[in-house]
């Protein structure tokens, strides 16, 4: 394609960062969505340190109305998008419970105890909804302008937990579930206007958030570290820089360009080991 415009929602994150700052290498003119100009900033500036165009475009990627304002800015910069990656989300602590099973000391409303009967309904909710309409509502969006040109390609995050549920984040896995599901739909609904969707489901890649839940303040793995690491049979974390192939490859006409509605995964292993 001679105009590549690329957009990259949850640009600022760690993964999806990365993905553009490679993009930006290979001549993309880089569209930077999120929520947090400060995150955004930081990435734009390490593309145009190395020559590359990019800019930042602050705006909730559930929100249509937002969405669509953000369309216009990149249009009127760069052009018609003609790569979107779909990679805001995340979770939230309330979302979450503390423990792994039914307690009867959650109906007792026990402040030790959060359970999935003491969690905060309209957090969870929330979760589902960044995870879910974050991705359709930039696909409604840009999807259009793409169907419009007859050409494009789309990649959406998916996760571990589209393919089984992970303990503790019930809200999330519902979502990426969905996701997986949705990249299907989509493909097959766009490939009469020769739009390619795919998914890429991240094993265990670290973060600021991450590193949190995987490390004590020593350094230290926590449980859950271990438990992840004993399924997963390369026996250690993602890098960011691990998905750019995985992404290189799905956008590439002549390597994939019979290509669409799979959801690949980036797991060192961790779906192929069921853990006996």
């Amino acid at each position: 394609m001679e105009n590549k415009v690329a957009v990259v929602t949850g640009a600022g994150g760690t993964l999806c960062s990365a993905m553009a700052i490679d993009l930006a290498k290979q001549g993309y003119k880089v569209a930077l969505l999120g929520r947090t100009e400060e995150k955004l900033k930081v990435v734009e500036n390490k593309i145009k340190a190395n020559g590359g165009i990019a800019i930042s475009v602050c705006g909730d990627v559930a929100n249509e109305e937002a969405m669509k304002a953000a369309k216009d800015i990149v249009e009127n910069e760069f052009g018609i998008c003609t790569l979107l990656i779909n990679g805001a989300g995340g979770n939230q602590n309330d979302a979450l419970p503390n423990i792994t099973e039914f307690d009867e000391r959650e109906l007792e409303h026990n402040n030790e105890i959060k359970g999935f009967f003491n969690l905060n309904m309209k957090v969870f909710q929330n979760v589902v909804e960044i995870n879910t309409m974050g991705t359709v509502i930039p696909c409604f969006v840009f999807g259009k302008s793409m169907a419009k040109h007859k050409q494009g390609n789309i990649i959406n995050f998916a996760s571990m937990t589209s393919y089984r549920p992970i303990t503790r984040v019930a809200a999330y896995a519902m979502a990426k579930n969905g996701i997986q599901s949705f990249t299907q739909w989509l493909a097959a609904y766009l490939a009469p206007a020769h739009i390619r969707v795919n998914a890429i489901a991240p094993g265990f890649f670290l973060n600021d958030r991450s590193r949190k839940i995987m490390f004590n303040s020593d350094g230290s793995q926590t449980d859950r570290a271990q438990n992840i690491l004993r399924q997963t049979p390369l026996k250690r974390f993602g890098e960011a820089s691990e998905l750019i192939g995985c992404m290189n490859w799905l956008i590439n006409e002549k390597n994939a360009g019979f290509v669409t509605g799979i959801t690949i995964p980036v797991d060192g292993g961790f779906l192929s080991s069921p853990g006996v």
